[in-house]
């Protein structure tokens, strides 16, 4: 009679209850249960990702950053009086877009371990890989929202410093910058990501990602780079900035070198730490 109650209650979620040996107690059996879904899975990590109080303040402070900038193209544009395409305004704004946004891949990723909800997150889906995978395809995903972003915003801009100066909107966005927009934001959102998996740490994640990423080339790589030529010949090698930025620039011819470079440095500050940091967090133990 037990066994029967319990099996008609838990007949809504598919999970009957079986008798246990020696027919005193009952036992749920999970075996017929259906696996999460991969789309669910990315979902979560999103909502996780994005719907916290450090998320909304990191959207209101790039919202803030991205109207400075929409404020300051229209004043310089407007005091110069010259034209001025969608294809700048885009690039100009993916720079504020970069600046905060990165740190969503990071706290995705350390606040399971930090705010010690991964006892729960690893508990629903056992299988890491698959909510690291989800975690990533939410990092890719957000990614590719930015620059969505920076094009609507650019294509509004246009159209604003257009009737300023009174000049033809200039519509045009080169496939070429909008293909190497959307590689760059990965590059770093991927960056961010696989320092996060190496450690697991949310201030030491984020201190890493800004020295390398912003730090380092802007105020050590720039110095050297300008006085001395060992450091040109290395720090490509070794830096993303430097060794993306040939590709940016349509005026130079890009060859097995420079493609070489830029595979150097996402092997360093990619592959090897997102690769480190899979087997560390495939292996470590939530507390």
């Amino acid at each position: 009679m037990t066994s029967t109650a319990a099996t008609n209650s838990a007949g809504g979620a598919g999970v009957p209850m079986q008798p246990a040996p020696g027919g005193s107690h009952a036992r749920f059996d999970v075996a017929g249960t259906p696996r999460i879904t991969f789309g669910r899975l990315v979902a979560v990590e999103w909502r996780k990702m994005l719907d916290t109080r450090a998320g909304f303040w990191l959207l209101l402070l790039t919202g803030v950053l991205l109207l400075i900038a929409v404020g300051l193209t229209l004043l310089v544009v407007g005091l110069n009086d010259f034209e001025i395409s969608a294809n700048d305004v885009s690039q100009i704004l993916t720079i504020p877009l970069s600046l905060l946004l990165p740190v969503f891949p990071i706290t995705s990723v350390t606040s399971e371990w930090s705010q010690r909800s991964g006892l729960v997150t690893f508990t629903l889906e056992p299988h890491r890989l698959r909510v690291l995978l989800a975690k990533l395809t939410a990092v890719v995903l957000l990614a590719l929202s930015t620059i969505v972003i920076a094009i609507a915003l650019g294509a509004l801009t246009t159209v604003i410093a257009a009737n300023i100066t009174g000049n033809d909107v200039r519509w045009e966005l080169e496939g070429r910058t909008l293909g190497l927009l959307v590689l760059s934001q990965l590059l770093y959102f991927g960056m961010a990501f696989a320092l996060a998996t190496l450690l697991l740490y949310t201030p030491a994640s984020i201190a890493v990602f800004y020295v390398v990423a912003l730090l380092l080339p802007f105020m050590v790589y720039s110095v050297l780079y300008g006085f001395f030529e060992w450091a040109r010949d290395l720090i490509p090698w070794i830096d993303l900035q430097f060794a993306f930025a040939p590709f940016l620039d349509s005026t130079q011819n890009v060859g097995a070198k420079e493609i070489g470079q830029l595979s150097s440095a996402i092997f360093l500050w990619i592959v090897l730490p997102g690769v480190l940091g899979m087997r560390r967090v495939l292996r470590a133990e939530p507390k």
